[in-house]
């Protein structure tokens, strides 16, 4: 009877309580998606946990990603795992890190010591992991070159590396003719066993504190032993790599030196240089610290939750996004990296499937160009469970993850050189499109580390709006567009920003001082965002004149220059405009030729095409030459832009003006029609 009774009084108390506990829930779940604490807290665990292992392992003094690459090819668990798959062939971590060692042994025997910068200059590949870390392994520092540079641009890279040595993918060989060398201020040095150039370090825009660097080894300067250069003349010895020198590299002993070689890192110190292109309209060394390197790393591997995962990216590892956020995540995480040699929407899936990858890293216009392929049965046919990467559009988006069945979209924001990174993990249309998306708490957080200010549409450069009183900025109201900026360290400005290796102006120029209150330092994004009042951050468009075209920044400054150089043009007024059904912006010129001509020459058009397409890398070309007979100018003299982007590409637009338009087709500018700008709207060309 008792037993009785309790069962009653407990079905009768389960009654009443259990609306409460639906109640309950219901207001944890409102609340829950009012403020995002369940979106916030990943996003805090991975950040929190990052900076973490970022400090044990520089008080361990292990802050070298070689680290890792050891401790997993000697694990039991994660030996005989697959590290690395390229163009068909794997590599565990044990097999990676024994050819890694071995490239170290050679890149030691080349006379590569601790604290050296190599310059090298590869498509993807497995050798250039082997390269990256082989130089890691010996206590050097690697400086990845964009293999799209040809010409200046890329001589320049080379200087302001300051490395002795340049490693050189089989084929990027013909950038290197003694010739294009003769031409920007290299002298072939005839040796025997050795292609070797010197070129005069006077004509190099770098501190003597970084020239300084070049003449001896960079440990022996760190450790005061050198002072002042011996000469301005600077010796460079170019490797070209091919099928006989692996083979010779894999016949070195696997040795691995001494922690030494490897030892004294901060999370401040350089792990390698990657290149960006700025509004000076030269590629730039941007310091990857170790800190950035480790943080980054971990926290994407954190956010991602890879775990047994595979990645697949078809970006360039000489770019941080592919290089860092991708197989140093993975490596980090002891999960498994896909590597193409390039992006190309015929062999991507194939790729994707013969791999059984699980994440799948994409800029925008990878997703874009995936989408515009045919439709085929094949396309849910996989193991996909979330992409990563940054630039999806927002027409792009949601069409991108129903045709192909892909759940999360993890998008970021970030720069090579910026201390600041935005995380957007969207499961659902609310956050489609935005670069970044937090909750309550994580809002309050990042109020504190950043700022949208307003800026001045009539400044030149753009520069933000000072408040008369005060000489403060002001911050932007919810979804006014303005420039994002983020706060530094102002009294110790090497823990948050290492800026531009040897490049103390263009590292000034992204400082802004005196922004909410004397004294405080924040870093320009030079990108205008909307913050909005639920949370999400949203890119407008870049400031000034550099433009995004092909998931590079393209300097307006540059290309005006090389087109100026030209014998028929007299001036060249180059921006960025919007083509349909394209991402970014692609590049137009406003050209006024020499001797009054108004019209091209068909001669004059193809000799423009070559001169363009040797001069610049493959993204600056520009897509679309006008031919103007007067350039357009502000009331101080300045070219104008702003009437020539509104105008953009539509001929019947240009003609109007009294101007003709050409655009780049077959090797060669022709005459572009409306009925070429029909075809590009539906979606006929792909630029």
């Amino acid at each position: 009877m008792h037993a009785l009774a309790l069962i009653s009084l407990t079905i009768t108390a389960l009654c009443y309580l259990a609306p409460a506990a639906a109640a309950a829930a219901a207001s944890l779940a409102y609340l829950d998606g009012r403020h995002g604490f369940t979106y916030d807290w990943p996003f805090f665990y991975s950040m929190i946990s990052s900076q973490i292992a970022g400090a044990i392992h520089e008080r361990r003094d292990t802050l070298s990603l070689f680290y890792d690459l050891e401790t997993h090819a000697k694990s039991a668990l994660r030996a005989n795992q697959t590290f690395v798959i390229f163009c068909g062939r794997t590599w565990t971590y044990a097999q990676a890190y024994d050819t890694v060692l071995r490239y170290g042994a050679w890149l030691k025997s080349r006379g590569v010591d601790k604290g050296d910068i190599v310059a090298m200059d590869f498509v993807n590949s497995d050798v250039f992991i082997w390269v990256w870390f082989g130089l890691w392994s010996i206590g050097a520092k690697p400086a990845f070159i964009n293999y799209n540079l040809t010409g200046k641009p890329l001589v320049h890279t080379i200087k302001t590396s300051t490395a002795r040595l340049v490693l050189v993918d089989p084929e990027g060989k013909a950038k290197f003719s003694e010739h294009v060398l003769n031409e920007n201020g290299f002298t072939r040095v005839h040796g025997a066993d050795k292609v070797e150039y010197t070129f005069d370090m006077e004509q190099l825009d770098v501190p003597k504190s970084v020239r300084n660097q070049t003449q001896t080894p960079q440990a022996a300067v760190e450790a005061g032993a050198v002072s002042e250069p011996q000469s301005a003349q600077r010796n460079i010895e170019i490797i070209f790599f091919d099928d006989a020198l692996t083979s010779h590299i894999l016949t070195y002993p696997p040795t691995r030196l001494p922690d030494a070689v490897r030892s004294g890192q901060k999370r401040t110190s350089m792990a390698m240089l990657i290149y960006t292109s700025g509004t000076t309209g030269l590629p730039k060394p941007a310091v990857m610290s170790w800190g950035k390197c480790t943080i980054a790393s971990k926290f994407t591997a954190s956010w991602l939750k890879l775990k047994n995962d595979v990645v697949h990216t078809s970006m360039p590892l000489y770019h941080s996004s592919a290089s860092v956020l991708g197989v140093c995540a993975v490596l980090g995480s002891g999960n498994t990296i896909c590597l193409s040699k390039k992006f190309s929407h015929k062999t991507f899936w194939t790729e994707v499937r013969d791999s059984n990858a699980t994440i799948l890293h994409y800029v925008g216009e990878t997703c874009r160009y995936l989408l515009s392929a045919p439709a085929s049965p094949l396309d849910k046919q996989h193991k996909i469970r979330a992409a990563f990467g940054n630039g999806l559009r927002p027409d792009v988006w949601e069409p991108f993850k129903q045709r192909f069945g892909i759940e999360t979209i993890y998008e970021f924001y970030a720069a090579t050189e910026a201390p600041i990174g935005l995380f957007n993990r969207s499961t659902n249309t609310f956050s489609s499109g935005a670069i970044a998306r937090n909750g309550t708490l994580g809002n309050a957080l990042l109020s504190k580390k950043l700022a949208i200010v307003r800026m001045d549409p009539e400044s030149d450069p753009p520069e933000p709006v000072r408040d008369p009183k005060t000489g403060f900025c002001q911050r932007c109201d919810d979804n006014e567009p303005g420039e994002l900026l983020a706060k530094l360290d102002a009294a110790n400005m090497e823990n948050s920003f290492q800026g531009y290796y040897g490049n103390e102006k263009a590292t000034s120029s992204k400082i802004l001082r005196n922004v909410m209150e004397k004294g405080d330092a924040y870093f320009r994004s030079g990108d205008l965002m909307r913050w909005d009042d639920e949370g999400r951050f949203w890119f407008v468009d870049r400031l000034g004149d550099t433009f995004r075209w092909k998931a590079e920044n393209v300097s307006t400054a540059e290309v005006s220059q090389v087109l100026g150089t030209h014998p028929a043009v007299d001036e060249a007024n180059v921006y960025g405009v919007q083509v349909p059904r394209h991402d970014g912006r692609a590049g137009c010129a406003a050209v006024v030729l020499k001797n009054g001509e108004s019209a091209p020459s068909e001669h004059m058009l193809k000799s423009l095409a070559q001169h363009v397409k040797k001069e610049l890398p493959a993204f600056a070309v520009p897509v679309w030459l006008r031919f103007t007979k007067e350039m357009q100018l502000t009331g101080t003299n300045k070219q104008q832009k702003t009437a020539l982007q509104k105008e953009g590409i539509d001929p019947q637009v240009v003609e109007q003006a009294g101007d003709v338009i050409y655009w780049l087709k077959d090797g060669t500018y022709v005459k572009f029609t409306k009925g070429d700008l029909d075809i590009i709207e539906g979606g006929g060309v792909k630029l």
